[in-house]
């Protein structure tokens, strides 16, 4: 097994493990300085050293893919907010909008279908590229063709489950 060192398979996680390493050593010599000195540890740096490691974390988690990215784009701003919401609490971060925008690397779709049909051909096309996980209220087996012709990784019917998303967007993540 690879130590987070030197020796992954995947030299940018290795390097953020190095990096939150060093940032929690450095927090935690401030406190063990302050502590044998006697005198309160200087908490604009501990905060400072704090911050770092919860950036070093998050390269950690991209790094290692225990987090993933995601857009969620639904006609219901509302709705797309409360489904990113829950992503979020369950690790993923997650982005709403009731409007596509330009894609952030590796990050995955959740689109709803109704949407389409406003989309330009370049629009449709990112869609496309992106293999999207659609969303949508349809049945039909219309809908299903179109959410074909975009190559949608999978196709989940509303109102859906959150640990059905979640899988749904952890197999599209697998897929690279």
């Amino acid at each position: 097994m690879a130590s987070g060192t030197g020796s992954s398979p995947k030299p940018e996680l290795a390097a953020a493990l190095h990096r939150l390493r060093s940032t929690l050593a450095r927090l935690k010599a401030e406190l063990e300085l302050a502590m044998v000195d006697g005198v309160a540890p200087p908490m604009e740096r501990l905060l400072e050293d704090v911050r770092d490691a919860l950036s070093d974390l998050a390269a950690v988690e991209d790094a290692s893919h225990l987090r993933g990215s995601v857009l969620v784009v639904d006609d219901d701003a509302r709705l797309a907010e409360i489904t990113a919401r829950g992503l979020r609490r369950i690790g993923f971060d997650a982005d709403s909008s009731s409007t596509l925008r330009a894609l952030r690397g590796q990050e995955v779709l959740v689109f709803d279908l109704s949407l389409l049909e406003g989309l330009d051909g370049a629009a449709r096309r990112e869609v496309r590229a992106s293999r999207p996980i659609v969303l949508t209220g349809a049945t039909d087996p219309a809908s299903r063709a179109l959410a074909s012709s975009l190559d949608a990784s999978d196709y989940l019917v509303k109102p859906i489950e959150l640990n059905e998303l979640a899988s749904a967007i952890n197999r599209r993540m697998a897929e690279g």
